[in-house]
């Protein structure tokens, strides 16, 4: 039998209000990468920030290569060997790349001064060495999401760690991108090293993981070896129920009202010539590589990015946005895919957040707030969506980063928009609350709302669009109705490049690229 290289015996944890984990028990072997699964809530992000010293337990004992393991801190962890990639970000946006990575490990020319040479030698060796699309000098704060979890990822492997744990590693990243992760994976586990690996990708586990351990309400369900256990077994042991998947949905009417029409639509950065259409009660998935400009076409449309050209016309009249509160005046409500930044306030009530997006419209009369009618407003959503707090009365930063997902989608429902665009709705989320997302993405659709969903999980785009759009390098490069889309496809077209020849996709058996300008033919057409 491999020797341990961690174990965790009989550990709790309290918050106030809550239980966070309780008799908690854990093995990670030398040589193996051990899934750890379970529903947001269910402590697994406890779990690993007590490995990693950032809490202290209530009770119980760690173990590491068999000698009691007992951090006093972040970085007492660090130095003992364990390292940790946190689903939220502990970056500094107003630093460079190279600097985040080597943060206090800084090359100095003398005792006081850093060598900013030296630094971005430094950092340079390591992002060619992990095949990360990074630059050293370039700020943090301007980086995408998937780059942000990327330079992470690379902190994290640049110390010399035994133990790597890794808390949603793949969540903003696509496919391409997490076999590169997954590739790191495999070259840094040895005999003597280990990695937990948390996702809620199940569709991963059996590629990367050797057992998995799963854990609901704070406490151990139960360890299964990878190779002999199914998915919908391991899906059962995490929510205490069985989930159903749900058929394609059949693609929207051509006949039906375009409710949003977006032409020509350019940025200075990226953005050429974009242009599609949505209808009432469709949900339009945009769909694409990282860098693709999914989420600047949102950013842009709702305002929150400044165009160059093009036009934006609310069922047929042309619209003025230039911030999101404009959008929302217009009823266009925006979702972000960094929530923490633009979709909440952290450190207020789960109540205040709800009702935030309408408060003039709903919660406010004569200058004064209708408490009652804002926290029965709160209550309900808090019900439908299952979000996991004490009472909402409680600040959201202590919410697991699923629940504060649920917060920020609770907000657009009670603002009541009759378009939603959401930026990776279900990153961070387990599956049991996925599907309760879907079933709520799907009743909106069906109750008349227009919805536009970007995904990197082209399973979840395939499952859930009515039609798709595809983008490349700032462009659209193909839209496909949900009957004939696939992920050959949906791939072809997410690395065409503009200035390829777009009669290739017949050559390949696939459908004929529609251009940015008019990319309903087909679907009209049928």
């Amino acid at each position: 039998m491999e020797e341990r290289l961690l174990e965790v015996r009989g550990v709790s944890k309290s918050f106030p209000g809550v239980k966070a984990l309780e008799d908690m028990h854990l093995d990670l072997r030398g040589g193996e990468v051990l899934a750890l699964v379970g529903e947001n809530g269910a402590g697994k992000s406890t779990l690993m920030k007590l490995l990693s010293g950032i809490y202290t337990a209530d009770a119980g004992e760690f173990f590491l290569n068999g000698e009691p393991y007992e951090p006093a801190s972040a970085k007492h962890a660090l130095e003992l060997g364990i390292s940790i990639i946190h689903q939220e970000f502990n970056l500094m946006p107003d630093l460079t790349v190279a600097q985040n990575l080597f943060i206090g490990r800084e090359p100095r020319e003398t005792r006081i001064f850093t060598s900013e040479r030296r630094l971005n030698a430094k950092a340079r060796e390591l992002i060619e060495r992990l095949h990360l699309p990074l630059r050293p000098k370039e700020l943090v704060g301007n980086l995408t999401v998937a780059k942000q979890q990327m330079v992470e990822i690379g902190k994290a492997l640049s110390y010399d760690a035994k133990l790597l744990i890794m808390d949603e590693p793949t969540a903003a990243l696509n496919d391409a991108e997490v076999e590169v992760l997954h590739d790191l994976i495999r070259r840094f586990v040895r005999p003597d090293t280990g990695v937990i690996y948390i996702s809620h990708r199940i569709e991963e586990l059996r590629r990367i993981a050797d057992r998995i351990t799963v854990i609901r309400d704070g406490r151990y369900v139960g360890t299964r070896d990878i190779a002999g256990t199914s998915m919908k077994e391991v899906i059962s042991m995490m929510v205490g129920r069985e989930l159903t998947g749900e058929a394609k949905p059949v693609g929207v009417q051509a006949g039906r009202e375009v409710v949003l029409e977006v032409s020509g639509l350019s940025t200075k950065d990226l953005l050429k010539d974009v242009g599609f259409e949505l209808r009432k009660g469709e949900i339009l998935g945009f769909a694409g590589l990282m860098g693709a400009g999914r989420t600047e076409v949102a950013r842009a449309v709702v305002g929150a990015d400044k165009l160059d050209a093009g036009s934006i016309r609310l069922r047929g009249r042309e619209l003025r946005i230039g911030n999101p509160a404009d959008a929302a005046r217009h009823g266009i409500g925006y979702l972000s895919e960094d929530r923490k930044r633009y979709g909440l306030l952290v450190e207020q009530e789960v109540n205040a957040n709800i009702g935030l997006s309408a408060l003039k419209e709903r919660f406010q009369a004569w200058g004064f707030v209708k408490d009652k009618a804002m926290r029965d407003a709160s209550q309900r959503y808090v019900r439908t969506l299952r979000i996991k707090t004490p009472s909402i009365n409680q600040t959201v930063k202590n919410l697991s980063g699923g629940n504060q997902q649920k917060v920020v989608i609770a907000k657009w429902l009670v603002k009541d928009c009759d378009i939603l665009i959401f930026d990776e709705p279900t990153r961070g989320i387990d599956v049991g609350a996925k599907e309760e997302i879907y079933r709520l993405l799907n009743e909106l659709a069906d109750g008349g709302k227009s919805i536009i969903m970007i995904s990197s999980e082209l399973p979840e785009i395939l499952r859930m669009s009515h039609r798709i759009v595809v983008m490349s390098e700032g462009r659209v490069t193909g839209s496909l109705d949900a009957a004939e889309a696939t992920q050959e496809r949906v791939m072809h077209y997410a690395t065409l490049r503009p200035d390829e020849n777009p009669e290739d996709a017949a050559e390949l058996g696939l459908a004929e690229p529609a251009s940015s300008t008019t990319t309903e033919r087909r679907t009209d057409e049928a």
